[in-house]
């Protein structure tokens, strides 16, 4: 006879850096190179219950603007969820498009205004449901009818998200951006699969920061930082990593070797490792869980591998002299 609000948010990544366009469309485009392909594999909660897994993939390609020093960036962002008992998946495919406006002469200072939709699917097993009718004399019993009934077993939507960022250059070689990201702002309705309750996605406000500063020419430190506020709840995620370059950093191509730690405000502490060699970047990284939920997880949250590519293309519309990029 009680009735509970429960209220859900946006899947996250503890190594959210390295997936720009879930965190604000705006900040597509700010790396060095022409093109950058950035993948994530996460698998969550596999000490409590059926693991949550989810797989994301972003592509970002830059070119610029003819007769001016702007740069125009396309892009997409594709991710696969899996979570649960009855299996329930989503899919969603977010194509983007990035105007990078240049503010200054020195091409180090850029305006960004970005605009992210596309179709967004879920679906989930029936015949791995369990009903409250089906458990008979205090057992499950999978070949008991249930009054349940099912419409369907998923529902698709259409998704838009805006953003705007601002990067620029201090000192010698210093670089940093910020930035804010307003995501499902259409309110994308989700029909109940049992046909009888419809329901909207919440809008979801990000605010992002990102700063690399180098404390010698072989030493840096990379910070990240989002907080987001979605259908009343709040998350700070921020960190920074400590990175030591192998070969000396003005070189074409160091080797650079990251050290550092995040935190998801009451949730996790994050260490990670991260390793940049030529064109490849690779991270790793641990939830260990601090928040009250670490009495049955035992302090274990999920593991999270990344890997991207990034370079200049070489061609003649490749950005390799028209604009010095945030090293990130």
């Amino acid at each position: 006879m009680l009735i509970q609000n429960v209220k859900a948010q946006d899947l996250t990544f503890s190594q959210f850096y390295e997936q720009p366009l879930l965190r604000n469309p705006a900040l597509a485009g700010v790396f060095t190179g022409d093109l950058r392909v950035s993948t994530v594999y996460r698998d969550q909660w596999s000490s409590i219950t059926v693991p949550f897994r989810t797989e994301a993939m972003s592509i970002e390609y830059k070119r610029p603007m003819q007769g001016s020093n702007d740069v125009l960036t396309l892009g997409s962002q594709m991710t696969l969820d899996q979570a649960g008992d009855i299996q329930l998946k989503r899919t969603q495919f977010l194509p983007v498009v990035n105007y990078s406006k240049s503010l200054s002469d020195d091409k180090d200072s850029y305006l960004s205004i970005a605009f992210m939709g596309g179709p967004v699917y879920s679906q989930f097993d029936p015949t791995l449901v369990r009903t409250a009718d089906q458990f008979q004399g205090g057992s499950y019993n999978p070949n008991a009818p249930s009054s349940q009934m099912f419409t369907n077993n998923g529902y698709n939507y259409w998704d838009l998200a805006t953003g705007i960022s601002y990067s620029s250059s201090y000192g010698d070689a210093g670089r940093f951006y910020i930035g804010a990201g307003y995501a499902h702002f259409n309110k994308p309705i989700i029909h109940s699969v049992t046909g009888t309750i419809e329901n909207f996605l919440y809008p979801k406000i990000t605010f992002n920061i990102g700063l690399n500063t180098p404390i010698t020419d072989r030493n840096r430190i990379i910070a990240f930082a989002d907080y987001f506020t979605q259908n009343g709840y709040r998350q700070l995620l921020g960190g920074f990593l400590y990175g030591f370059d192998f070969q000396k950093f003005y070189n074409d191509d160091p080797y650079t070797i990251y050290f550092g730690s995040f935190l998801r405000w009451g949730d996790a502490f994050v260490p990670v490792i991260k390793m940049d060699f030529k064109h490849m970047t690779i991270g790793m990284s641990y939830d260990v869980n601090v928040s009250k939920l670490k009495t049955v997880s035992n302090f274990r949250g999920g593991f999270e591998l990344t890997a991207s590519y990034h370079g200049f293309l070489k061609v003649t519309n490749s950005t390799l002299e028209k604009l010095r990029c945030t090293r990130f």
